[in-house]
């Protein structure tokens, strides 16, 4: 019989197997100060874009405010208990109808954690009989939320309607033949990686030609697209051909829970039979207050959203003015896509982060073929003109580096050595 944890350690994973010369620069690095477009990283300032802090709440004066104020008033353990036995609160009640009616939706539920959140929905509705329809590249959460599900379910290629549309037939003939169940659509409002929407308006279209529900994961687009804010179903006009209309706290709104929004008798399902949340303690006091807060100022200060957005298309443009790919991003979601290997693409971050004082995150190998080298970059309204001059020159000056063969080395270097 093997031991289950010497099998473990013989083998820590393709990121794991670097973490003794990654940990704490490449993995698990420390920012410190106050959350903004610029903090320190190992003593140095930088400017910094891996942070989702959209609108730029996380440090706004009205919401630390409530958030000290629920803090001082309510503490960290109220409510105690789990919201179906004792831990629910007319704050708890009033956040939900108003994310309900931001999203024009008949009800909404609070979650604990948008990954825990997702990953739970998809588990209360579908069974074994039930089949799945989802895009190729969807989140970690959807993933996971799949590996639960006992049923069929059918990949399509990302945001491809023609092969949609073949895996939606192929569902149908499944549930025909067997005569039982019903199909679930799993699409993003915005993909987080590569920053395009999710092709919800056709999707929603071909509701008169196949019998489907369709669940979307707007975390990306939750504040940031559609004239309100509301997200990619707004942006796209078609809010209403979204039955289950999901996001996190923890992109726009810079806090911790999620929600999910739809019609008041699936809602109702949900709240009584989604395990998640059944059995486990509700959401602090001091967040919904402070959820609250932010929400309102989601809803009332439109300038926060424009000045993400300036911020986003200056970006952009200067971006592509520079000959770099950032793809077919339609969202505040800004990847630069580039060729290296990923030894290559540790240097140039290197480089990045100790002579030009820009942090980004980077994605690499096995996330994305080997070979290919992505930076996500995360505009907030925080930002300003100079950060963002800062990051074009950088980047022009270290993708020529990087041409040039200069980041070519034998080894990622041990970080511990490094100062």
């Amino acid at each position: 019989m093997a031991d289950i944890f010497e099998r473990l350690l013989k083998n820590y994973g393709p990121i794991g197997q670097h973490r003794e010369r990654a940990h704490g620069y490449f993995a698990f690095p420390k920012l410190e100060g106050e959350i903004g477009s610029r903090m320190k990283f190992r003593g140095k300032e930088m400017v910094v874009w891996s942070l989702n802090n959209y609108l730029g709440l996380a440090n706004h004066p009205e919401v630390r405010k409530a958030d000290a104020d629920g803090a001082a008033q309510f503490g960290l353990a109220s409510p105690m208990g789990a919201r179906m036995m004792s831990g629910n609160t007319n704050y708890h009640e009033l956040l939900e109808q108003q994310l309900a009616e931001f999203e024009s939706k008949e009800d909404a539920i609070l979650l604990n954690f948008g990954y825990q959140g997702m990953v739970s929905i998809i588990d209360v509705l579908c069974g074994r009989h039930d089949v799945i329809v989802y895009d190729a590249e969807s989140h970690a959460c959807i993933i996971d939320g799949l590996r639960l599900h006992p049923g069929h379910r059918y990949v399509y290629k990302h945001n491809d309607l023609e092969d949609f549309e073949k895996q939606l037939q192929r569902a149908t003939a499944l549930v025909e033949k067997q005569k039982a169940g019903g199909i679930l659509v799993i699409t993003e409002g915005v993909f987080g990686m590569a920053g395009d929407q999710g092709k919800i308006k056709e999707i929603v279209e071909l509701k008169d030609k196949y019998d489907f529900r369709l669940l979307v994961d707007d975390a990306h687009g939750f504040g940031t697209l559609g004239e309100t804010g509301a997200g990619a179903g707004e942006a796209q006009g078609v809010q209403d051909g979204i039955d289950l209309y999901f996001s996190t706290f923890a992109k726009s709104m810079a806090s911790i829970g999620a929600f999910v929004a739809g019609t008041k008798s699936i809602i109702d399902y949900i709240r009584y039979n989604i395990r998640s949340q059944i059995f486990a303690k509700s959401l602090p006091m001091p967040l919904v207050i402070g959820n609250l807060k932010r929400l309102e100022l989601l809803r009332t200060r439109p300038e926060l959203k424009n000045k993400l957005w300036e911020n986003a298309l200056k970006l952009q443009k200067g971006l592509k003015e520079k000959g770099f790919n950032i793809g077919k991003t339609d969202s505040v979601v800004t990847p630069v896509y580039m060729n290296g290997g990923v030894e290559e693409a540790t240097a140039m971050v290197m480089d990045l982060r100790e002579n030009y004082g820009i942090f980004c995150s980077i994605v690499v190998y096995p996330v994305i073929p080997k070979g290919h080298i992505i930076y996500r970059l995360i505009p907030t309204a925080a930002h300003n003109d100079e950060d963002i001059q800062l990051t074009l020159t950088a980047f022009e000056e270290t993708k020529k580096k990087l041409d040039a063969g200069a980041y070519k080395v034998e080894a990622i270097p041990d970080m511990a050595e490094v100062q």
